[in-house]
């Protein structure tokens, strides 16, 4: 379910609300009691608050569909009827509403035998479908039953267009449709019967016959029936037609050549053509090593092909010496150079070109995180031109293995799909595990319109029955076949392998299938052992090179001629374990990741290194100076150890380094800098350390990420810099290491903080003059002295970077400073003046400085108890699609979200508990700057929802977290908490005012006179009540 106001798409509220407004709107013009809604969303364990929190639900329902309504409005669309309510749509409005419309009209139509224009209204209906009601909204309530209901309501219609479709004679009208109803129900006999009924008008017998061979073995496998009376009159039907003609030869139909996979295929023939007229669509295929995925990717792209789609592919390859974005540059490049020559020379110029063309990085400083947010949209914008030219399609295979950077640009993209686009990936869904990452991108995928997530199983018998056939040309046996089945568990690459040794074995062995290996790397073994030494070394050599494999690399670093090469490999090739790239002659592949994988296994400990060794010295003969093989230069020789050159090795890992971090692609950079830092401190090579470690530090700061290892690195940098006469520089890593401090309010920050205003002090250089007024004031105000704080951060003090160094000169010294001095501004007392300040940071079109402003107004307005105020900035976050930055920033502003959420009255409780949420997940391990003073935000949250108990216990949590970590500057706001807390107690009026006098004389004391004026504020409060 997804709710769009004036054009953009909002959230409907927690889940629990969501769903309240899914069942209302699936029962649109009916109305639903209380009573009923009680035991749709809580069945048996309806707590006794229930009824009021279906009525908070509603109020908070009326104001995302309403904003402007009255707090106490009913609105135009969720009424109250009696102790029942009901959703009254709008013309237009509700998605179901047009489709039952349109429903009735065919309906009416075809009582007057008007067939074409039900048909149409039929269509019109079926393409509001995106996939299940509800998609698993309701999952584990009785309200499964109500979205249930809606899908027999599709599937009907489904069932009635087909027929209707089919006797006019355009079946393929409503093929897309009929087919994602049959993926939604596999037992569902009339929808089943309907699309074999209408892939056999469409001329598809083949697929329709297919369709009921596998639901009838469904049936069996897995409810033990035969098919009903009309699947069975289907599969007649079809047999009955003549066999169609064949078509003309200018334009044939291809053959799939897959077995089984009818339904797959169907559901991304759907995806490529919702593509081709003109929407967006995402489709994604796991599955096992060897199950077909690539196979039936390839399938996809025919279709699209005949779809006249421009099909661009980007496969992503195991190991750390595959460069970073490597899936994105193959595809974009491809898209690029089907461009006319003005527009491909526009784009070549532009920051994308750092992904479609070799750049010397040499001498470029590393972009910033704006560039990352600029690079993909940079993408979008692309896409969106080849888009509007002709559909096109995007297949990015073995997604398990793309890197970070490579993945978030998947994540933005999935998010702003041009229209006429669609994506298509693939990935193992074992070995490896579904990383994090991949995983948290998978599921804002699936939350796209258009998405639709499949996964490829084992093929039964009666299709290895089939496969095996096809492979060996021979009917070996229901006992045989039946053994191949039961070793490879229906994989389809074993089935295929065991079916070819089977076939070299000869007939009259296929009685001794039983002794055959069962997995296919003692068959890839068993056929490697027919080949002479010469063979193996050279299989060796290119199994480290990668699944493609360029001939004259190979030909290098084998020390064999190209066509010595081709000749030793040609038994290989005969053993089906290389095969010949059709668009590139100069290169080979292995038939499989699997084939290279169990080659590789074979590989002796000792030769590997030697083997890396020689590939990265076939790299450099090859290539030279070549900045687009530096990931894969630095790969091989950090594979090859101590073979390797220390100094050579360290230098290809910084120019890997930097290449990666130029690509945005700072996980695999801060990985590379790190095995750099690694190599040449064990060889002493300071020079080349340092520069290592200075790299590694922009980086560090692109990321916002500090840790343990981090920090000792960054200490090094700075005994290394002094080592070496750069005092300048080592000041730099200071004050980088006293601010990644802060961050992680590590224990003895203000220690180091006084280190570096003592250096401040004597320092002639201006930027560390400017390095110890900053961290000294960031000081004060952490330990809660708000006064000084502003004294020091508001003091103007010496201008000018001071001596050049790397780090200044590349930008990475953080200028936190002026968000800080707004901050201390408003917590002494002068919120005006920090809002303004922080408005002349707010450019137009520029999403980094809207997140920034975004931060400090919700937090400065937290702090001044102005709800209002953080609501309307957090609102600027969602509707610009601010979320997408996956900036750090983002975990305070989702807090100060739903702080204002709760105390502005949209179901605080729910607020809260989601506050929490954040807060362990995001702040707590490890700690990050801010605990105490957010646990005192979420005590005001559960005083909203008139909950004192969990107040008390989060204010608890925020004095053991002041305990623990320090940060008073939060003090003055707790103490203030606290005495609420004690009148939401009913404790007696003078305890609460003793209580909030407290607060009082703590903030003024320490110059925090914003807390001061509310802890005045509520004085009055309580005076005006006695």
């Amino acid at each position: 379910m997804r709710v769009w106001r004036d054009g953009a798409e909002v959230a409907a509220g927690p889940p629990q609300q969501t769903l309240l407004l899914a069942v209302l709107l699936a029962r649109a013009g009916r109305p639903t009691s209380t009573s009923e809604l009680i035991d749709l969303l809580w069945g048996d364990n309806a707590p006794a608050s229930a009824l009021n929190v279906i009525q908070k639900y509603i109020g908070a329902l009326r104001r995302v569909l309403e904003p402007q309504l009255a707090s106490r409005g009913t609105g135009s669309f969720l009424q109250r009827r009696g102790n029942s309510y009901l959703f009254t749509a709008a013309p237009g409005m509700l998605d179901l509403v047009d489709f039952r419309e349109h429903v009735h009209a065919a309906r009416a139509d075809l009582t007057r035998q008007h067939h074409r224009t039900a048909l149409d209204h039929y269509v019109q209906a079926l393409g509001l479908w995106r996939g299940p009601a509800g998609n698993g909204i309701a999952d584990g309530t009785s309200a499964t039953t109500v979205f249930a209901a809606l899908d027999e309501e599709f599937y009907d219609a489904c069932t009635a267009a087909g027929e209707c479709a089919v006797s006019t004679g355009v079946p393929e009208r409503v093929l897309p449709a009929v087919q994602l109803a049959a993926s939604m129900a596999p037992f569902h006999e009339p929808v089943q019967a309907g699309l074999i009924d209408v892939l056999g008008a469409a001329g598809r017998q083949a697929e329709a016959l297919a369709v009921f061979r596998t639901v009838r073995g469904r049936l069996a496998d897995e409810l033990g029936i035969d098919p009903g009376p009309g699947l069975e009159e289907a599969q007649r039907r079809v047999l009955a037609k003549p066999t169609p003609p064949a078509p003309p030869p200018a334009s044939p139909e291809p053959p799939t050549g897959l077995v089984g996979r009818v339904e797959e295929l169907a559901v991304l023939r759907h995806t490529v053509e919702t593509a081709a007229a003109g929407a967006t669509a995402i489709g994604i295929v796991e599955g096992e090593p060897g199950v077909g995925k690539t196979r039936l990717l390839e399938e996809a792209a025919a279709v699209a092909g005949r779809c006249d789609a421009l099909v661009v592919w980007g496969s992503c390859l195991e190991g750390d010496g595959t460069p970073s974005m490597w899936p994105w540059e193959q595809a974009l490049g491809s898209i690029v150079n089907v461009l006319p020559a003005p527009a491909r020379e526009k784009w070549l110029a532009s920051e994308l070109a750092i992904l479609l063309t070799p750049q010397d990085t040499a001498d470029r400083t590393v972009p910033d995180g704006n560039a990352q947010f600029r690079l993909f949209e940079q993408v979008v914008a692309l896409i969106g031109q080849a888009s509007a030219e002709q559909p096109t399609v995007l297949i990015l295979d073995d997604l398990q293995w793309a890197d970070v950077a490579s993945l978030r640009l998947f994540s933005h993209l999935a998010a702003r799909l041009p229209p006429r686009t669609a994506i298509i990936g693939a990935l193992r869904d074992r070995a490896p595990t579904l990383a994090t990452d991949l995983a948290q991108v998978l599921a804002a995928a699936s939350r796209r319109p258009g998405h639709r997530r499949l996964r490829l199983g084992p093929l039964g018998l009666g299709d290895v029955t089939a496969l095996v056939h096809r492979e060996t040309g021979h009917d070996l046996g229901d006992a045989v076949v039946r053994a191949i089945h039961d070793r490879t568990s229906g994989n389809p690459f074993f089935v295929r392998e065991l079916s070819r040794l089977l076939h070299e074995a000869g007939p009259h062995d296929a009685a001794a299938s039983t002794g055959v290996p069962s997995t296919v790397r003692d068959v890839v073994r068993d056929r490697m052992a027919g080949l002479d030494d010469r063979a193996r070394d050279l299989l060796h050599v290119a199994a480290l090179i990668g699944r493609t494999i360029d001939l004259r690399l190979l030909s290098s670093a084998a020390g064999v001629g190209v066509a010595d090469c081709l000749r030793r490999l040609e038994p290989v090739q005969a053993l089906g374990l290389l095969e010949p790239r059709p668009d590139d002659p100069s290169s080979l592949t292995f038939t499989h990741d699997l084939v290279r994988e169990s080659v590789s296994e074979t590989t002796t400990q000792q030769q590997i290194g030697w083997l890396h060794l020689r590939v990265a010295d076939a790299l450099e003969r090859i290539h030279g100076g070549d900045e687009a093989i530096a990931e894969r230069l630095a790969y091989h020789l950090w594979a090859a150890g101590p073979l390797a050159e220390p100094a050579r090795t360290a230098a290809a890992l910084i120019q890997a380094g930097r290449r990666a971090a130029n690509k945005l692609a700072f996980e695999a950079a801060n990985r590379q800098l790190r095995s750099a830092a690694q190599v040449t401190r064990a060889c002493g090579l300071h020079e080349l350390e340092l520069s290592a470690l200075t790299l590694l530090a922009i980086v560090v700061r692109r990321e916002s990420g500090y840790d343990a290892s981090t920090f000792e690195l960054l200490e090094r940098a700075e005994y290394l810099a002094r080592t070496l006469d750069s005092d300048a520089e080592a000041a730099d890593f200071f004050f980088i290491r006293v601010m990644g401090a802060f961050t992680s309010i590590e224990e003895g920050r203000g220690e180091l903080a006084r280190q570096m205003y003592g250096r401040g002090q004597v320092s002639s250089d201006p930027a560390v003059r400017r390095y110890g007024r900053h961290t000294w004031g960031l000081h004060q105000w952490d330990v809660g002295n708000i006064g000084d704080a502003y004294r020091i951060l508001t003091t103007p003090g010496e201008d000018g970077p001071g001596e050049d160094t790397p780090l200044r000169r590349d930008g990475s010294i953080p200028g936190e400073g002026p968000g800080w001095r707004a901050v201390i501004t408003a917590l002494h007392g002068d919120v005006g003046e920090a809002l303004a300040f922080v408005d002349t940071w707010d450019a137009p079109n520029d999403p980094y400085a809207a997140s920034v402003w975004v931060y400090y107004t919700t937090m400065i307005a937290s702090m001044a108890g102005d709800a209002g105020l953080a609501k309307h900035a957090g609102e600027r976050w969602f509707a610009a699609g601010l979320t997408r930055l996956r900036s750090q920033l983002e975990h305070y502003i989702r807090q100060y979200w739903c702080w204002a959420h709760a105390l502005t009255g949209d179901d605080p409780a729910d607020f809260a508990a989601e506050a929490e949420q954040l807060l362990a997940v995001n702040l707590l391990d490890p700690p990050q700057w801010g605990i105490a003073y957010h646990y005192g935000l979420i005590g005001e949250m559960w005083l909203a929802a008139g909950l004192p108990d969990r107040a008390a216990a989060a204010l608890d949590r925020a004095d053991q977290a002041v305990w623990q970590h320090g940060q008073r500057y939060s003090e003055g706001h707790l103490l203030l908490v606290k005495a609420r807390l004690a009148q939401a107690r009913g404790e007696p009026l003078p305890a609460v005012r003793a209580a909030a006098g407290r607060a009082l004389a703590h903030s003024t004391a320490s110059g925090a006179y914003l807390f001061a004026r509310r802890a005045e504020r509520f004085l009055a409060e309580l005076g005006a009540a006695a």
